[in-house]
């Protein structure tokens, strides 16, 4: 069976390095949509995920399917973080409040201004090497229910979950 690469001496032919070349230019188009993709889902891409939390978290208020919980959806917040170099960085970051066992949905949201302004504090002074590393969201979490607790009163808020964490 012959090789339509190499004539009969077994040297290549013209369309070997053709051949190498178009596979080369495939390749690296597909690197390139790789990457571009990579970087659209990186810095946010559709709203297919903001759909998806707002349809999985209910509104203010709303008692979740099954479970009885209810929930506080607060408002994406975005704050400047601090860097060494005082360059722009930013968080955005999107909460939702599962309210304590002296607390109902409505109260929480009548607090919430006392509340964000407890969580502005907290996330100015942030750093981005603060958010490296998967410990980051805990003590996030950690802190942002600390302040809950100290600003609204013990069992009035049971969690902090974070919907949405962006760095840029």
């Amino acid at each position: 069976m012959s090789d339509p690469e190499h004539d009969a001496a077994g040297t290549p032919t013209a369309a070997a390095p053709a051949k190498k070349k178009r596979l080369i230019i495939v390749g690296a188009a597909a690197a390139v949509l790789l990457a571009a993709g990579g970087g659209w889902a990186m810095l946010g891409g559709s709203n297919d995920k903001a759909e998806a939390t707002a349809e999985q978290a209910p509104a203010h208020g709303e008692e979740a399917e099954g479970g009885g919980e209810s929930f506080v959806d607060v408002p994406p917040m975005v704050v400047n973080l601090r860097t060494p170099d005082g360059g722009a960085r930013f968080l955005k970051i999107h909460l939702v409040l599962v309210p304590g066992p002296k607390a109902t949905p409505e109260k929480l949201t009548q607090r919430l201004p006392l509340l964000l302004d407890a969580y502005q504090s907290v996330l100015r002074e942030l750093r981005p090497d603060d958010l490296a590393g998967s410990a980051a969201v805990y003590r996030i979490k950690e802190e942002l229910l600390v302040r809950a607790t100290t600003t609204l009163g013990a069992d009035q808020v049971k969690d902090v979950l974070i919907q949405d964490l962006i760095q840029q």
